[in-house]
This record gives C-alpha cells, sequence and structure tokens, in this order.
C-alpha cells in the first residue's frame, strides 16, 4: 500500500506563489487532482515525483522523503505535460533509453512490454517526430510504466487525444487502480474526472480548496449559488414574482444590459420555478443564461466554502 504524503506543503518562484499550504494524502488507487489552469497542479506533481523541492514543508513517500531521494524514482513513473523527448529518436528507443537509465536488465523487452500495454508496438519502429499528440502522449505512458512503478504521476494525460485512444488510456488507468497501485492524474476538465478518479482532490490559485469522492464535490459545486443573466418580455413583473420566492437570494434589474441578473441559492428549485413563474403571468423567457460558469468561478466558491 503505496501512499504519497504532502504535508503543509508550499512552492514560490521568486515573488510568486505556486502552492500554498497544501496538505493531502494521495492513496492506492486511482485520484484526480482537478483545478483550473494555472492552479498549481504542476508545480504539486513535480513535487510529488521528486522532481522540485518543496519551499516549506515535506513530500513523503510511505513515510520516506522524496526529494533527492534516487531510491524513490524506482517506485515512481511520472507522464509530463510538457513534451521532454527527442524527435530523432523512435518510439521503442526512447523507450528502451529510459529503461537502460534504470538500469532494468532486459531494456528491450521491458520496453516491448510497455509499448504493448499502451498498443504503441505497430508504430515503435518510427520516428517521435512523425507522432501525433495523441501517440507522443501514449509513448511518454510507456517509459513511465517501463520500470513497473508502484506509484504514477500523469499531468494532463487526455491532451491530444482522440475518443478511442482516451477510453483505451482510461481503462489502464482504471485497471492499474483496481491492482492496488497510486495513480494520480491531473485534469481541469470535469467529465473526465468523474469517468475515472474514485477520489478528488481540488486545487484553486495554489490553495486546496476540496476533497473526497466524485459525488460529494459535484454536490458542492451544484449546491452553491448560481447567477444568471434573464432577459424576458416583462422583467419588472418577472422580478416582483421571482425575489419573493426563497430560492432566490436577490434579483436586480441591469438597465445598461436590459436584463434581470438573479442570485439562485437552491439550484434545483429555481430551474423549476423560473418558467411556471414566466408561464403564470404570461411572460415570454427571450435569454436564460448562466453568468458564472467558469471553472474559476466554480473552484473558487469551493475555496470559500
Amino acid at each position: 500500500m503505496t501512499t504519497i504524503n504532502i504535508d503543509h506543503v508550499s512552492r514560490w518562484f521568486g515573488n510568486v506563489v505556486a502552492v500554498n499550504d497544501v496538505t493531502m494524502a494521495i492513496e492506492p488507487g486511482v485520484t484526480g487532482l482537478l483545478g483550473p489552469n494555472g492552479a498549481g497542479k504542476s508545480t504539486l506533481i513535480n513535487m510529488m515525483g521528486g522532481f522540485l523541492a518543496p519551499s516549506t514543508g515535506t513530500v513523503t513517500l510511505d513515510g520516506t522523503a522524496v526529494w533527492r531521494n534516487e531510491q524513490t524514482y524506482r517506485r515512481i513513473g511520472i507522464v509530463p505535460e510538457r513534451e521532454g523527448m527527442y524527435d530523432f529518436l523512435s518510439g521503442a528507443e526512447f523507450v528502451i533509453a529510459n529503461a537502460e537509465l534504470h538500469g532494468l536488465k532486459d531494456p528491450r523487452a521491458a520496453a516491448r512490454e510497455a509499448l504493448a500495454t499502451v498498443e504503441m508496438l505497430d508504430a515503435a519502429s518510427r520516428k517521435i517526430a512523425t507522432y501525433s499528440k495523441g501517440m507522443r502522449q501514449r509513448v511518454k505512458m510507456a517509459s513511465a510504466l517501463v520500470h513497473e512503478p508502484s506509484v504514477l504521476l500523469l499531468d494532463e494525460p487526455f491532451n491530444g487525444m482522440d475518443p478511442r485512444q482516451r477510453m483505451q488510456l482510461m481503462d489502464l488507468l482504471r485497471r492499474m487502480g483496481e491492482e492496488g497501485r497510486t495513480v494520480l492524474f491531473s485534469s481541469h476538465i470535469l467529465e473526465e474526472v468523474e469517468q475515472l478518479a474514485s477520489h478528488i482532490e481540488v486545487v484553486v490559485a495554489g490553495r486546496h480548496a476540496a476533497s473526497g469522492d466524485f459525488r460529494k464535490i459535484r454536490r458542492l459545486m451544484t449546491d452553491r449559488p448560481h447567477r444568471y443573466l434573464v432577459r424576458s418580455s416583462d422583467d419588472r413583473a418577472l422580478a416582483a414574482a421571482l425575489i419573493a420566492d426563497p430560492s432566490t437570494a436577490g434579483v436586480e434589474v441591469d438597465l445598461t444590459e436590459k436584463a434581470l441578473r438573479i442570485q439562485a441559492v437552491d439550484f434545483t428549485r429555481f430551474t423549476e420555478l423560473l418558467p411556471q413563474v414566466a408561464r403564470a403571468h404570461g411572460i415570454r423567457l427571450l435569454t436564460v443564461s448562466p453568468s458564472d460558469e467558469s471553472l474559476e468561478s466554480v473552484f473558487s466558491y469551493l475555496v470559500a466554502a
């Protein structure tokens, strides 16, 4: 049972704080590291993998510090978001080189097995320069798996993959989690996490925002206040009818936009109420659009929750 513990970890670059006092534990199974772009996910993964030192705090693998401990590298496989590859090599040569760096007894056999695992044997002899983004991702995956690590860290691994490649990788990661390996992948896409992760850690602006299973996190997101921009045939009459209901915390007439700005505190009730009220008062709804549905706004709510 391999566990990564992150204990009050911060990391800054000059005056920029990339990770701010984060504490979490990554346990066996598949964990999704969720957050908007620039949230600090890559920095956290690099510290977990031993490629970046925390400015404060500790990152340990089963109680042993990861930073400057080459023994932990034998147990960790990492798939970075950036392309750290040599285009003049073939896919097979790239994976074999990684097997040799790990000191494996039979680098070629290990590389062949890893390439078969990610379904890249047919293209293994081709130069990396000829690969698509999805193929590059799979070869990076093979190089991370070549020494059969107990921990796998993946930074935005589904970027550039077509739907078939995405499903294959999801199935592979799911199997690895079921085998008892510790798998963590980062993403800014809720649907990817929902399909794959049994546990979720959310980071926003370098801070740890939420932790739990997907249903718990999704419930927090759904139950938060929602803001809507609504245009109708009679904004004032609609506002008067909505403000009396407890599902709304505020209704404002925006004269510039010629619309209502509504804050709904009971998402389910409000979405049922709005068309009913409009019908009852003979009001025609022209526009109903959420005005705060960006990932940044959703995750920022979790930080404050």
